[in-house]
């Protein structure tokens, strides 16, 4: 049995088909705040999270004929902002090479064995220094809900890349937030 998807913003949606601008306005404030923190999470800039979400919005206005409701408007806006953002990661050349660069020190990193309790912003600070094959297989499993398959369909990527990136992203981040608890 096949889920239909129910649009709660149907209305807006074929406004926007007609190239209603305030219908846009509707849509852009609707989604805009989710839509960049999944930029942000990917990018690990402000003003490319910025940059990206411009992009995507205006992507997503430009075709929106090939939008066929099969999914939610937001997740199909979504795909639209993971699109984007993986492209200027690749555009800025900030892909998954560097994490060969810090493969020694993960390598070397033993993790301690209890999990310590960090805050929101130690985690966000700490991921913006992650290098960006790091944060984006990090973000795209832990926050996107994408599971390694996925990614590594995503990413063009193996899925052992993926799983071996995702545990040097998390033991980094926790190296990165302990020295920072350590010499902050």
């Amino acid at each position: 049995m096949e889920a239909n998807t129910v649009n709660i913003h149907a209305d807006l949606i074929v406004r926007c088909k007609d190239d209603d601008r305030s219908a846009q306005f509707e849509i852009y404030k609707l989604y805009n705040k989710a839509m960049f923190n999944t930029a942000l999470r990917i990018t690990g800039d402000e003003n490319d999270a910025e940059d990206v979400l411009q992009e995507a919005f205006v992507s997503a206005f430009q075709h929106l004929s090939s939008y066929r409701e099969d999914a939610s408007f937001g997740a199909w806006l979504k795909r639209i902002v993971i699109n984007k953002a993986l492209n200027h990661v690749q555009r800025v050349k900030k892909d998954m090479m560097l994490a060969e660069d810090v493969r020694k020190e993960t390598s070397e990193y033993e993790p301690e064995k209890t999990e310590p309790n960090y805050t929101v912003d130690q985690v966000k600070q700490a991921m913006k220094t992650l290098p960006s094959g790091f944060r984006t297989v990090l973000s795209l499993y832990l926050f996107e809900g994408y599971d390694h398959k996925e990614i590594s369909e995503i990413l063009g990527i193996t899925e052992s890349t993926s799983k071996s990136q995702y545990k040097r992203a998390k033991d980094k981040l926790k190296m990165i937030i302990k020295q920072e608890v350590n010499y902050g």
